[in-house]
C-alpha cells in the first residue's frame, strides 16, 4: 500500500503564502507524475499544478505566476508553493501521485486525505 500525506495547510490573510508537503511513502518502486488538486466549498476538485518525473511542470491559469510545484524525488515528497494568496484560493488541497509499486508494474494512482488552505482577514 502506498500513503500521501499532506501538511503545510492552514488560515492566512490575502496576499499571504503557504508552502503544502506531500510525501509518499509505503510500497513504492518510482513516481510519475505528482500533482496538486484543489477543492472549493460546494465546487468539484480542479487541478492546480504538476509535475512529471522528469520536472516538466504544468500549471491552471489560475495558479500560473503565483504558485510554484516541486519535487524531491529522493524523498517522494511534493511541494506546492503558493504566493499572493486570494480568498478564492479557500479550498481542500489534494495531492495525487502515478505510483508504480514495483519495477515493470503499471503506476496507479493515489490520494493524500487533504489539508485545509484558507485564505481570509
Amino acid at each position: 500500500q502506498v500513503q500521501l500525506v499532506e501538511s503545510g495547510g492552514g488560515l492566512v490573510q490575502p496576499g499571504g503564502s503557504l508552502r503544502l508537503s506531500c510525501a509518499a511513502s509505503g510500497s513504492i518502486f518510482s513516481i510519475d507524475a505528482m500533482a496538486w488538486y484543489r477543492q472549493p466549498p460546494g465546487n468539484q476538485r480542479e487541478l492546480v499544478a504538476s509535475i512529471t518525473g522528469g520536472g516538466r511542470t504544468n500549471y491552471a491559469d489560475s495558479a500560473k505566476g503565483r504558485f510554484t510545484i516541486s519535487r524531491d524525488n529522493a524523498k517522494n515528497t511534493v511541494y506546492l508553493q503558493m504566493n499572493s494568496l486570494r480568498p478564492e484560493d479557500t479550498a481542500v488541497y489534494y495531492c495525487n501521485a502515478d505510483v508504480r509499486p514495483q519495477i515493470g508494474a503499471h503506476p496507479y494512482g493515489f490520494w493524500g486525505q487533504g489539508t485545509q488552505v484558507t485564505v481570509s482577514p
